[in-house]
């Protein structure tokens, strides 16, 4: 008997969209679909797949008037900031580009007596489980270059944003993806832990928390099944003495509080060097406190509620559990902050890694500032935490930036930036962020394997 699903927006807690749940027998109808269709669609001719994952593209970008209030409905992003597609045609473009070049064979010798080649074959079908806080950037990572290799896909999103991949796969399908290659599913957690168990995928591909992350691991143990994940972060910034502070501010707080501190790489710790730490206390202050909290449909709203009242709970307990250790609120309870979805703004001060704030993912509209002396200092509470993801250094010296890079236990070291996914680099990370990799050269390796041809000739 099939379970119903619903989508409870943010914006006034309505059910914004509901959907019935797969049975154990519809869901394995779909694994066979694309096991069935992966065959003949990897025997298309590479070009022919690219063209059609770009056609998948524009047809995305034509929807993108319904898409951008259709996000804000279901998780809260404000209409402002024009949804997702930008990014989405950014990374999905780049492998379209590399893709020939990534997947060709690497040939180690070929002459009249050997021809020895390594070539990249498709995994087979690969299941997709995106979250809800970048649910079209996320999933298009490892949607289109798993179908550009021949696999494929299967597509299960988050029930906060319930209806995103209902129209990635029709823009995709209506593109001329066959409709068994790419498919979009509603699974509860029992079917989902059931498939994988019974062996259905040649590879999970899993952005979400660090809980479900180890469940999914759990579930794929002794079958075999390749598993990549992306969970929880905790990412820092490093203001460093000879830094940009105007920029380094309005930087990092708009990586630490965009879409409203949900971001996989948003920015939860920042520490500043003893000589700029006042000014940039003083200047963060200024940026949030100007901030409009509000309804996302409303053009001057620049953030939104959180997707949730019960990830707003989570943060408002850690910020209440921080102060209550001695931790400094600096920004005052905004008057549209109604105590569920709609929560204020906030930088504590006066912390230390021993308050939950520091050490947990929080996931929400909070940076907590620490004051530091030199670098080694910074370097060791960068490393002092169970996540992985992204670090943000402040320098004008690239030499210095990359020699504390190394030392850093993270998946991508910035400059001067955060909070972007660059998909000419591989996504990954380490620690309880996970394993794997998207994205970039890399990201095709992960989603094929590797078969080896040995041809004596004479």
């Amino acid at each position: 008997m099939s379970k119903i699903i619903q989508c409870i927006s943010p914006v006034d807690g309505s059910v914004f969209a509901e959907r019935p749940t797969l049975s154990l027998e519809e869901a394995k109808d779909v694994v066979s679909r694309a096991r069935a269709a992966q065959t003949a669609w990897a025997g298309y001719p590479i070009s022919e797949r690219i063209d059609l994952v770009r056609a998948g593209i524009e047809r995305l970008g034509k929807m993108n008037d319904q898409v951008v209030p259709e996000l804000a409905r279901m998780m809260g992003r404000p209409i402002r900031y024009g949804g997702e597609f930008s990014g989405f045609k950014e990374r999905a473009s780049h492998m379209c580009d590399i893709a020939e070049e990534s997947l060709k064979p690497i040939v180690v010798e070929d002459n009249d007596f050997y021809e020895r080649r390594i070539r990249r074959e498709p995994q087979g079908v690969i299941f997709v489980v995106a979250p809800w806080n970048y649910p079209y950037m996320t999933a298009i990572n490892s949607v289109a270059p798993a179908l550009i290799a021949g696999n494929s896909v299967i597509l299960k999103h988050a029930t906060q944003t319930l209806l995103v991949g209902e129209r990635l796969t029709r823009a995709f399908n209506e593109a001329g993806i066959s409709k068994d290659v790419l498919q979009n599913v509603f699974l509860d957690h029992g079917t989902t832990t059931d498939l994988i168990r019974a062996n259905s995928f040649d590879l999970v591909n899993f952005t979400g928390s660090v809980s479900v992350g180890k469940m999914i691991e759990q579930a794929a143990a002794g079958t075999f099944t390749g598993v990549a994940t992306e969970l929880g972060g905790k990412d820092p910034g490093y203001v460093m003495d000879d830094a940009d502070l105007d920029a380094s501010v309005e930087t990092l707080i708009d990586g630490a509080m965009f879409n409203s501190g949900q971001c996989c790489c948003g920015i939860e710790r920042v520490y500043v060097v003893e000589s700029l730490y006042d000014k940039f206390i003083e200047k963060a202050t200024k940026i949030v406190s100007e901030y409009k909290l509000g309804n996302p449909l409303d053009v001057d709203t620049t953030i939104g509620p959180m997707a949730h009242t019960r990830f707003a709970r989570v943060v408002r307990d850690q910020i209440s559990e921080a102060i209550a250790e001695g931790a400094i609120p600096l920004i005052d309870t905004f008057p549209e902050d109604d105590g569920e979805a709609y929560l204020t703004p906030q930088i504590l001060t006066n912390v230390t890694h021993d308050m939950r704030v520091m050490r947990d993912e929080t996931f929400g509209p909070v940076v907590c500032i620490m004051k530091v002396k030199n670098d080694r200092e910074a370097i060791d509470l960068m490393n002092d935490s169970d996540f992985g993801l992204t670090a943000s250094l402040w320098t004008k010296d690239a030499e210095r930036a990359a020699n504390i890079g190394a030392q850093i236990q993270t998946g991508t070291v910035f400059m001067n930036r955060c909070d972007y996914v660059d998909p000419g680099l591989c996504w990954s990370g380490c620690k309880d962020t996970g394993r794997g990799g998207a994205l970039s050269v890399i990201g095709y390796h992960n989603l094929t394997r590797p078969k080896s041809y040995h041809l004596k000739k004479t």
